[in-house]
C-alpha cells in the first residue's frame, strides 16, 4: 500500500470519524455483549472516536431497549451480558461474527473494522490468491454500472495466445474459488462466465451488446433439494443434517442456473466416479428435475469461463 493511500485510509477510518449514527454504536454494543460476553464505554471511544459522555450515552439509550440484556458490574466496572441476553440487531447474527473472523484472519479487513473484540485461534485452508488488476476491475464495474461495451484482451483456456474480445458485462458472480464477470459475448452472441484473472487489458469502449436482462440463464433461479446419502447409518444422517442446517432430512438452496455447475461442483455433487456414502455425504434429491439444467452447464460443453 502506497504512503499516499495509507494516509487516506487513516483519515477515514472509523476511529477517526464521529459521524457514525448512534444506531450503528448500539449494533456494536449488542455484538460486544453477545460475542464478547461484555462491554465498558471505552470500547465505544475507541472503536469510534466518540467523546466518553457520548459513550455513557449510547449505553443508557441501548439499556432502555434491551435492559434484559446487560447489568453492570461494580468490581469490573464493565457491563456485562446476562443470561436472559437476546441480541437485537442483525449485526450480531453468528454469520456475521464467522465471516468478519475469517476476514480478519485472512487479512482482508482490518481489525480496526471489525466489531469483533477478543479473538480465538484460527485458522482457513489456504488459497492462491487471485490477482486483479485495480484498473480493469474498475472498468468492468463502469460498464455494468454504466451499460457499456468494452474491447478486451482474454486469455481463454481453448486457446494459446490471448486475443480480442468485445463483451458487454453486466453482473460480477464468485464460485467459491474464483471471481467472473457475467457478459454478453459480441463473439459468440451469448453470455458468458469470464474469470477476471484471465483479462489482459481493456483497449477501449464499444457499443453495447445485449443487456443484463436478457440473460436467462442469470435471471433463472432453481431449487436444489439436499439430503444424507442413503447410504449413511442413522446416526451419520444425523450428523449430516446438523452439518447442513437440514429440517426433516433435507435443506433447500437457491442457485441461479448460470452459476448451477458451479454450485454442484462445491457441494461435490458433479458425477466422477463411485464414492463411499462418507465421502459423498449427501445427494441432490432432486436430481431428475434439476439434471436438464445441468447439461448446458458442463465444462465439455459450455464451461463459459474457460472458453
Amino acid at each position: 500500500m502506497s504512503k499516499t493511500t495509507k494516509n487516506t485510509t487513516e483519515q477515514t477510518s472509523p476511529k477517526a470519524s464521529t459521524r457514525w449514527g448512534q444506531d450503528r454504536r448500539l449494533a456494536f454494543i449488542d455484538f460486544r455483549l453477545r460475542w464478547d460476553g461484555y462491554i465498558n464505554r471505552s470500547d465505544l471511544t475507541d472503536f469510534f472516536g466518540i467523546s466518553i459522555p457520548q459513550a455513557s450515552l449510547d449505553v443508557a439509550r441501548y439499556t432502555e431497549l434491551a435492559s434484559q440484556n446487560l447489568s453492570y458490574d461494580r468490581s469490573s466496572r464493565v457491563y456485562q451480558a446476562t443470561e436472559m441476553f437476546s441480541p437485537i440487531y442483525s449485526e450480531t447474527h453468528p454469520q456475521r461474527y464467522l465471516t468478519d473472523l475469517l476476514a480478519s484472519a485472512n487479512g482482508v479487513l482490518e481489525s480496526s473494522l471489525s466489531y469483533i473484540g477478543w479473538q480465538p485461534p484460527i485458522a482457513a485452508v489456504p488459497q492462491p490468491e487471485r490477482i486483479v488488476e485495480p484498473g480493469l476491475l474498475a472498468a468492468l464495474l463502469k460498464a455494468i454500472r454504466q451499460e457499456l461495451g468494452l474491447k478486451v484482451v482474454y486469455q481463454s483456456m481453448s486457446r494459446p495466445e490471448p486475443h480480442e474480445r468485445i463483451i458487454t458485462p453486466h453482473a460480477l458472480a464468485y464460485d467459491g474459488f474464483r471471481w467472473h464477470v457475467r457478459a454478453f459475448c459480441h463473439d459468440h452472441e451469448e453470455f458468458r462466465d469470464f474469470v477476471l484473472g484471465r483479462f489482459l487489458e481493456v483497449l477501449d469502449v464499444e457499443p453495447v451488446g445485449k443487456s443484463g436482462t436478457e440473460d436467462l440463464e442469470w435471471h433463472t433461479v432453481l431449487t436444489l433439494v439436499l439430503s444424507p446419502h442413503s447410504g449413511l447409518t442413522a446416526g451419520k444422517r444425523r450428523a449430516i443434517e446438523l452439518d447442513y442446517g437440514m429440517r426433516e432430512g433435507e435443506v433447500q438452496l437457491k442457485c441461479r442456473h448460470a452459476l448451477l455447475f458451479y454450485t454442484l461442483r462445491q457441494l461435490g455433487l458433479i458425477e466422477g466416479g463411485e464414492q463411499s456414502p462418507e465421502s459423498q455425504q449427501i445427494v441432490l434429491k432432486n436430481k431428475s428435475e434439476i439434471a436438464p439444467f445441468l447439461a448446458a452447464k458442463r465444462p465439455s460443453a459450455r464451461e463459459k469461463a474457460s472458453k
